[in-house]
């Protein structure tokens, strides 16, 4: 695997996880909103693997990057677990039974996916220095 492919990698990690760590902002943000129309629904990113190689040329070339995958988020998915009902009779949005629908998050779950979207995101941070400082110790052995 070459220099520049195990920064996209990391790029691609990177960037999949500001993506889920956005769509954990927006749950919790919206943890107890409710509407007219139904309450807001938790959301999660899907990913998918990719391969790293973008043209035939490079697949022919290097038969050691034939495993090498970076993810991307392949769409946000809508949690399908039913609303919490909360008894509020006085609440604007509330049933005739005074029952309001509120949202499917549970606050502590997104806090450990915020702290598991962290770590992965350091991760290929740290990935994407040894690889700098691998280069960089490549180049001083040329001097």
């Amino acid at each position: 695997m070459d220099f520049f492919s195990s920064l996209r990698i990391s790029a691609s990690g990177l960037s999949a996880q500001q993506t889920r760590m956005n769509t954990i902002s927006s749950n919790i943000a919206n943890a107890e909103s409710t509407s007219p129309n139904g309450p807001y629904k938790r959301k999660d990113p899907v990913f998918k693997t990719i391969t790293d190689r973008k043209h035939f040329g490079e697949i022919l070339e290097n038969a050691m990057d034939e495993h090498a995958q970076g993810v991307v988020v392949e769409k946000i998915h809508e949690d399908t677990r039913a609303p919490k009902l909360v008894y509020k009779p006085t609440h604007p949005h509330a049933r005739d039974d005074g029952y309001v629908e509120m949202p499917n998050v549970n606050t502590v779950e997104e806090m450990a996916n915020m702290i598991n979207a962290s770590r992965s995101y350091e991760a290929n941070i740290s990935a994407m220095n040894a690889a700098k400082s691998m280069a960089m110790r490549a180049l001083d052995i040329g001097k």
